[in-house]
């Protein structure tokens, strides 16, 4: 009877036969799938569709490792954006995948180029393809579990969040940046694998670059594993001139070894042989392999050696973050691995023939799931139904999908409006109201801001809920009588994560917060601050977040030239397009806190709306007098139309000749001009913009369905008479407003920023800006005067 060690070793055995089996079928699924779309299936544009399948080649063994064997279901994983045709490849295999997706890869409906959370239809956790964000994004996401689990808001077990990441995408500064913020808030459960195969695009990597890398890594306490021999080297290092051959290994540059991978054995005999050919047993280790093992033996890394992979991800049991640099080959087991120009090469036709023969396969083959394979179809059909990543997390465990249950959210928030204020005051004393109460919104409200928490007044909050930490701090200053207006200790029941002075971080944050409800079905309601002009700096990764469908609430403040004796560096200009231009996401620029309060009431409830979004909120800190009204057409204030993105603050008369339109921080300069016109044209209108970008998405919206007039801005302009004129002003860039004038073809007098700001005050900068009374009032006679 076997014992039960060599029970154990026969099990191993066979799966790792099976999974060398998934191997070659994912290799060549992916490779397969890629040259379909560019030589089997017709072009209509003559543009080549690409694939990378070099790029896919390099990672398919430690994929493989890891989806049909290592990786639970609470696991999270990010896959390197080159790697997507391996990713759809294994999920067609485990039945989460169809044909018709992999055969319109790269077209309209089928698997997308780079992995999606929104457009692929498998199991995509986290999209990539901007790169070196996902990467980072794993690290953030597991904070988030950290976040979630002590806070009893989620019964899921514990996962660890995984990046499969190119090497060159460590030239990435924001990857270092995330690794910073994880060490500073204690990071755990993260796991990135390096695909080290040390070709960029252009070029080959630098020599020896794993070793600030691996410096990096473990000055921030990560467990560093350098995986770069598999069995096969490892054995023959074992035989006499084993040594001397690790030797020449180690110190081979990358070119050459790459350019000896892609040339085959024949090239490293006679490399090795005339290095090393009078080195004791070398000629032993070379005379046991003919060419094809000898090119096999030396491309046997430990990132294509299953054994090896197995046994290491297998080995790493604690929680620390860990970093794997596997060592791989560019283009792995294809005609051109190795070659520097590979990134972008294709297979062609006669080479594709090749590969499919040495794969086993015949014509017509080509999709099928056994064909090819030396492994019982059953057996096969048995272990892919068992592989533990493909069980779910779900209640029928069908989907690892999970969903957080929406968290109620009041028709107005309360706020104690005083005489004067800003939005951004208005936005501190909002939340401050909530923070004094108990119910779900309090509780699922969590805040993020890189180092600007209290300069964009989130003081108050903070103060009542707490910051978040893994594990109990002590305020010193607190302790030591030190008097401060802060009270930050901080506690896993805290409801504030305080970043570091890094924009990408703080989107990544909020990307992380604002998927908690499908990764670890816990609904948050996230709110980030920043200043408004850094938007730009982490622009990058807010789209990346919104193209994630993540949902978060964005506060940018203080915003444009209003911010005069801060100077031209802290002034923006452009913040308002971009807020039109990203998708999933809804900008608004208030002037008063009671339409803030109604667009924040709204926005909780949008933010959880299967068809909803995130918000960014441009606010300032510019004092304006608050109008006295309530909530509701019938006291003051439509609520709906603040949230459509306009209304009539001072309506026009019908024989109006023109009106002004303001947004934002101008509100008092509008108010001041229309004043001053009432005297020479007593019909003028004043319209009050709370969001362009609704008003512009309502209107194009109306107009693809051929109902243009029903769009809340042609109804709102539609109160004037057809040829009235329009004055727009607005604290950014003139374009914001400016295609107001197209939805009646009316003509338009655009005001707004278009230079750089420099240190005034208000007064001075609005008239150098061409932003004052005066200047609007200018406007309007230019207008009238035609």
């Amino acid at each position: 009877m076997p014992d039960a060690a060599s029970t154990v070793m026969a099990a191993s055995a066979d799966k790792i036969r099976l999974l060398e089996a998934l191997e070659r079928k994912v290799l060549w699924l992916s490779a397969w799938t890629i040259h379909n779309a560019n030589h089997v299936r017709p072009s209509r544009d003559g543009l080549k569709v690409g694939g990378h399948q070099a790029s896919s080649a390099s990672l398919a063994s430690i994929m493989t490792a890891l989806y049909f064997d290592v990786l639970r279901p609470q696991d999270r994983v990010a896959v390197k954006p080159h790697a997507s045709p391996v990713f759809h490849a294994i999920q067609y295999m485990l039945g989460r995948q169809t044909r018709d997706k992999l055969e319109r890869f790269r077209a309209l409906g089928g698997a997308q180029s780079y992995p999606s959370r929104t457009k692929d239809t498998d199991d995509v956790d986290f999209s990539t393809g901007s790169v070196g964000l996902g990467v980072a994004v794993t690290a953030f996401a597991s904070l988030v579990q950290d976040y979630v689990r002590l806070k009893g808001l989620s019964d899921q077990p514990e996962g660890r969040m995984v990046a499969l990441v190119g090497d060159a995408e460590m030239d990435e500064g924001n990857v270092f940046e995330a690794m910073l913020e994880g060490w500073k808030h204690d990071l755990r459960n993260t796991w990135w694998i390096i695909d080290y195969n040390r070709q960029s695009l252009d070029s080959v990597v630098s020599d020896r670059l794993w070793v600030p890398i691996e410096g990096m890594f473990r000055s921030l306490d990560w467990n560093v594993q350098i995986l770069k021999y598999g069995k096969k080297l490892e054995a023959a290092f074992a035989q006499e001139g084993g040594d001397a051959l690790r030797q020449w290994i180690d110190t081979c540059p990358n070119q050459l070894y790459s350019a000896l991978t892609f040339k085959g054995g024949a090239a490293w005999r006679e490399a090795l042989t005339h290095d090393l050919g009078d080195t004791r047993g070398i000629r032993h280790i070379l005379d046991a392999h003919d060419d094809a093992a000898l090119g096999t033996l030396m491309t046997n890394l430990a990132g294509h050696d299953l054994p090896t992979l197995l046994e290491t991800f297998h080995g790493t049991t604690d929680d620390r973050p860990a970093c794997f640099i596997a060592y791989t080959v560019k283009g792995r087991g294809l005609p051109f691995q190795g070659h520097k120009d590979n990134h972008s090469g294709l297979m062609n036709p006669d080479q594709m023939a090749a590969f499919k023969a040495a794969c086993g396969l015949k014509d017509g083959q080509e999709w099928d799931r056994h064909a090819g394979l030396d492994i019982d179809p059953a057996a096969l059909d048995a272990f892919l139904d068992s592989v533990p990543f493909a069980q779910g997390t779900g209640p029928g465990k069908a989907s690892r999908r999970l969903k957080g249950a929406a968290i109620p959210v009041p028709s107005a928030l309360a706020v104690d409006l005083g005489a004067r204020m800003s939005t951004q005051e208005g936005f501190g004393k909002i939340l401050g109201e909530i923070a004094k109460g108990d119910d779900d919104l309090a509780a699922r409200i969590v805040t993020t801001s890189p180092d600007v928490t209290v300069s964009t007044n989130l003081g108050p909050w903070v103060n009542r809920r707490g910051l978040f930490a893994r594990h109990e701090t002590q305020d010193i200053f607190r302790e030591q009588k030190v008097v401060s207006a802060q009270r930050w200790q901080g506690a896993p029941s805290g409801q504030h994560i305080e970043l570091g002075i890094a924009e990408h971080n703080l989107f990544l944050m909020l990307a992380a917060l604002g998927l908690s409800h499908d990764l670890f079905g816990a609904r948050l309601l996230p709110i980030g601050t920043l200043y408004d002009p850094f938007i730009k700096r982490g622009l990058d990764a807010m789209n990346y977040a919104a193209y994630q469908d993540a949902r978060f609430m964005v506060v940018a403040t203080p915003s444009g030239v209003t911010l005069a004796p801060e100077g031209g560096a802290h002034q923006s200009i452009a913040t308002p397009l971009i807020g039109m231009g990203l998708p999933n996401v809804s900008s608004y620029e208030p002037a008063y806190v009671d339409e803030l309060a109604a667009i924040m009431a709204w926005g909780f409830d949008h933010m959880q709306r299967p068809d909803g979004g995130s918000l960014y909120l441009r606010l300032t800190t510019r004092q304006v007098d608050q109008p006295k009204r309530g909530q509701g057409r019938e006291q003051g204030l439509d609520r709906d139309a603040v949230i459509a993105g306009g209304y009539w603050l001072r309506p026009p008369a019908p024989d109006a000749e023109f009106a002004i339109v303001y947004c934002g921080a101008l509100a008092p300069e509008a108010l001041e001009a229309h004043a001053q016109v009432l005297e020479d044209c007593p019909g003028a209108g004043l319209l009050a913009v709370t969001s362009p970008d609704r008003l512009h998405a309502g209107w194009t919206a109306a107009q693809r369905e051929g109902r243009g007039g029903d769009a809340h801005v042609h109804r709102l302009l539609s109160a004037l008479p057809a040829g009235a004129k329009l004055v727009t002003v607005i604290d950014g860039h003139p374009a914001t407003l400016s295609w107001l004038g197209s939805v009646r073809g009316q003509t338009v007098a655009a005001l707004g920023v278009e230079t750089f700001g420099q240190s005034a005050d208000i007064p001075d900068l609005y008239r150098v800006q061409g932003l004052d009374a005066d200047a609007i009032v200018d406007a309007c006679a230019k207008v009238l005067l035609g």
